[in-house]
């Protein structure tokens, strides 16, 4: 079995995006692929069970095998980093983890996802380095657009790896603006050289990547749908949030912005459903998203109605359901048929494939003493 640990440089780099499209670029090559999340900050609840929301994304795409207990072995849900620190939690997690990647080594490859950078779960002796010491996988470190910080990011999170004796098989940078630095792969390879870490490519930035449509609101939100607008499957290209004076809020509305306000504050959902009605090109919002459970006066939903908004209700308030949608905005769900479709395509045109399997190195059969020991020996390091 060949296999590979994907880390990135902090949260939202295209961990996940790089994940789907090399786990079907290697199903389309004919290989029998795992994937395995071993640590998992983001939980939901699948078949009974506990898992990561990337194994749960992962499994449902590709319709994987194996049971979440194998794909999601450790997780840390709120307040368990201080359990741990107080001595309450006494499994042997590192055993955990390399029991459920035992069940891998007889597939042909096997996608290790990471959790945020290298360092990420060091406080319960987990980080990504350790783990990748313990399974015996390289590292490919996956960062975002820029030139600067990408190259600094990376460089950074590969010398925790190399302190842990991980080799750094490569670079993936997400979110490129190909088109206004048409020059940036050959930069960040010239970048990347003297630390000996090869570019192994450069994904384009894509709007529809990053910005969730309608529906994914309303489902996210798991609020009450006053209106569907005209097109539930419509993109949103920005979030503004309803919380000065009217005018105001007109200034940070343009055309495709969801707007976040309170259900009371019916002089913003007002201004923004006239400025709608009467097709003005630079402040027309996409929809509303009323908040803290205040139902507007009917005749303010007629309002919205007539001009034939988007419009959901929910009993959150405006902080909570604006963090809420920011998660929305940078997460892939199983139900985002479209923005999965076109990450395949994405990672086909623009990653090597072929050349990330070749800098994948095969697993022993079985984790040796050397590598029994790597988990324990890395929270006495860190």
């Amino acid at each position: 079995m060949r296999q590979l640990y994907l880390a990135a440089t902090g949260q939202n780099r295209g961990k996940t995006t790089a994940s789907l499209g090399l786990v079907d670029g290697f199903i389309k090559r004919g290989y029998v692929t795992g994937f395995m999340k071993p640590v998992g900050q983001r939980t939901v609840m699948e078949e009974g069970t506990t898992a990561d929301e990337d194994a749960v994304l992962m499994r449902t795409v590709f319709a994987l095998p194996e049971p979440y207990e194998v794909m999601s072995p450790v997780h840390i849900p709120r307040g368990f980093t201080k359990a741990y620190i107080a001595g309450e939690v006494v499994e042997d997690l590192g055993t955990r983890i390399r029991r459920a990647h035992d069940v891998f080594h007889h597939h042909d490859v096997l996608l290790i996802e990471g959790t945020g950078h290298a360092g990420v779960g060091a406080v319960i002796g987990l980080s990504n380095a350790v783990v990748a010491t313990a399974l015996g996988a390289p590292a490919v470190i996956v960062s975002e657009g820029g030139v600067g910080r990408p190259i600094d990011e990376i460089v950074l999170n590969a010398a925790l790896f190399e302190r842990h004796g991980v080799p750094v098989a490569g670079a993936i940078v997400n979110k490129v603006d190909v088109a206004a630095q048409p020059g940036i792969r050959t930069v960040l390879e010239r970048g990347l050289a003297p630390y000996g870490i090869p570019l192994l490519g450069v994904l384009p930035v894509r709007p529809i990547l990053s910005n969730p449509t309608l529906e994914m609101i309303e489902e996210g939100l798991d609020g009450e749908l006053l209106h569907p607008g005209p097109d539930l499957e419509r993109v949103i290209d920005g979030v503004s949030i309803g919380a000065m004076e009217p005018g105001h809020v007109l200034e940070r509305v343009t055309p495709g912005t969801l707007v976040i306000v309170p259900g009371d504050r019916e002089d913003v959902i007002t201004t923004v459903t006239t400025a709608h009605l009467a097709g003005s090109p630079d402040a027309s919002a996409i929809g509303l998203v009323l908040t803290s459970g205040y139902r507007p006066a009917p005749a303010i939903l007629d309002a919205i109605r007539s001009a034939d908004l988007f419009a959901t209700l929910v009993t959150a308030d405006t902080y909570e359901v604006a963090s809420e949608i920011h998660d929305l905005l940078v997460k892939t769900h199983p139900a985002d048929r479209e923005k999965i479709e076109l990450i395949k395509e994405l990672v086909s045109e623009n990653l090597d494939v072929d050349r990330i399997l070749e800098v994948a190195t095969e697993a022993t059969e079985g984790p040796d003493a050397r590598s029994e020991g790597h988990m324990q020996q890395g929270i006495r390091n860190q």
